[in-house]
């Protein structure tokens, strides 16, 4: 290890003690992440000056780095099983029956499919508005590199059909799915939840001495569970230090410049579907500046880790103490919103790039013919992101295959993915959240006196030196 070396990680100590000093001082939970964005920021950019892009020196500095920040996402998906489990099962133990959970679950689904037609729409009109072409892009090695590896996995896209994805969902081994072995593990765990809190109900009249064990039993859990999560989540400032210092040190900002067009237009197409959430929730009757306020940590989170099912957790937690929104909606929302409808990689993302490879294919992307298939595409492969995995870029490769359009094409974004990334995976739990939100309210369970607080998102509580 060198002295340079040496030096950066004595500074990213110096600023992880800064965080814990604020921990220590009960400032707010919102200010810290905000304190460890920027400071990540800033330290990045920093090392980005000193040592330019590429260096060895930055590459092995974000070695030592990844110890926070992909540690901290590694206890996030620890706790996403146990916390989706009990909380889908304490939940139908409290509504006492099957009714309510379909209604959760088909307005949830409902509201993330429809939401992701409207950012397909999204994408399109700002590709037109910039008029993006995959003309005149070139390609290096790493784009070439990325080519080839899309196209090596089509075999497993074309191989799947509508019925297929929709069996991935279906637990044959539930104990299998609790390891997360597969892409569609937490639906699986969904499911398998449900049937046990089915049961659990269902026995409830016949053998009520033993549903009231199971039901003390659960309860127990989730009191367990959840002061687990709370012991995460407090770390979630010095994780967003450790992953926004990795993302601007190791970023090329000459590739970002070269395809500054398609990262204005992918932001501005991001930010339109936001402020579309935002009206969303405002038509249900909340407050959308209000709502905005209350998740932005988490869509901080979101976007610096570029990860839908890590952010699972502060999901869950935002909904339920922030938005008022119940235990099991809230639940259903964010395990639902990390696997389908995701707005930001199923939606936005695969539109833009069918309609700058369009015109390569001598297709006007004005075409009716080509606008209706392609949103209809997009709309239904939405449930097969997650059959796959691979986020946005099997959302892509579901969606370019159907069209009959080269794949390889896709991997000449390949310099600017993580920036891209970064936004696409914040709207993805913003659409998740809406639909946690949407359902809540339409069901009449919002908490609002939970909502209209404007306490900020507290994970310390009364025992914050524990």
């Amino acid at each position: 290890m060198t002295m340079s070396v040496i030096f950066n990680l004595a500074i990213f100590i110096a600023l992880i003690y800064f965080l814990y000093k604020l921990q220590a001082k009960y400032v707010p939970f919102t200010k810290r992440v905000f304190a460890g964005l920027g400071l990540g920021v800033v330290f990045g950019g920093l090392l980005q000056l000193f040592y330019g892009a590429g260096s060895d020196i930055i590459a092995t500095s974000i070695d030592y780095f990844d110890i926070v920040g992909k540690g901290y996402v590694k206890l996030l998906q620890m706790i996403i099983i146990p916390l989706v489990m009990v909380s889908i099962i304490s939940a139908i133990l409290k509504l006492n029956g099957g009714t309510s959970v379909g209604k959760i679950s088909a307005m949830s689904i409902g509201v993330l499919v429809i939401t992701t037609m409207i950012a397909a729409l999204v994408g399109i009109a700002w590709s037109l508005l910039f008029g993006l072409s995959a003309d005149g892009l070139t390609a290096g090695a790493a784009e070439v590199a990325r080519g080839q590896s899309l196209e090596a996995n089509l075999g497993r896209v074309e191989s799947l059909s509508f019925a297929n994805m929709i069996l991935e969902f279906i637990p044959a081994n539930p104990f299998l799915d609790m390891t997360g072995s597969r892409k569609t593990s937490t639906i699986a765990v969904v499911i398998f939840s449900i049937f046990i809190g089915l049961a659990a109900t269902g026995i409830s009249t016949k053998k009520p001495e033993i549903y009231a064990s199971f039901e003390h039993f659960i309860k127990v859990a989730q009191a367990i569970v959840m002061r687990i999560v709370t012991m995460v989540l407090r770390l979630t400032p010095y994780g967003v230090l450790a992953l926004m210092t990795k993302v601007i040190s190791g970023s090329n900002y000459a590739d970002i410049v070269n395809l500054a067009n398609f990262v204005f237009a992918s932001y501005g197409a991001l930010i339109t579907m936001f402020i579309i959430h935002l009206l969303i929730i405002s038509l249900v009757g909340l407050n959308p500046i209000r709502h905005l306020k209350k998740i932005i940590p988490v869509l901080t989170f979101a976007f610096t880790s570029r990860s839908s099912a890590a952010t699972i957790p502060l999901n869950v937690r935002t909904q339920e103490q922030a938005l008022g929104v119940p235990s099991g909606i809230a639940n259903f929302a964010a395990s639902f919103g990390a696997t389908i409808g995701q707005n930001g990689c199923a939606g936005i993302y695969p539109a833009m790039l069918a309609v700058m490879i369009a015109p390569t294919m001598g297709i006007n992307p004005l075409d009716i013919s080509f606008l209706v298939p392609l949103i209809a595409i997009i709309t239904i492969s939405s449930f097969g992101v997650a059959g796959i995995g691979g986020g946005a870029t099997f959302a892509a490769l579901i969606v370019l295959s159907a069209m009959d359009f080269p794949v390889a094409l896709a991997g000449l974004l390949i310099s600017i993915e993580p920036l891209i990334d970064m936004g696409r995976t914040a709207l993805n739990v913003s659409g998740s959240i809406t639909a946690g939100s949407v359902t809540s309210k339409l069901m009449g369970e919002t908490d609002m006196t939970v909502f209209n607080d404007d306490k900020p998102l507290n994970l310390d509580g009364e025992d914050a030196t524990a």
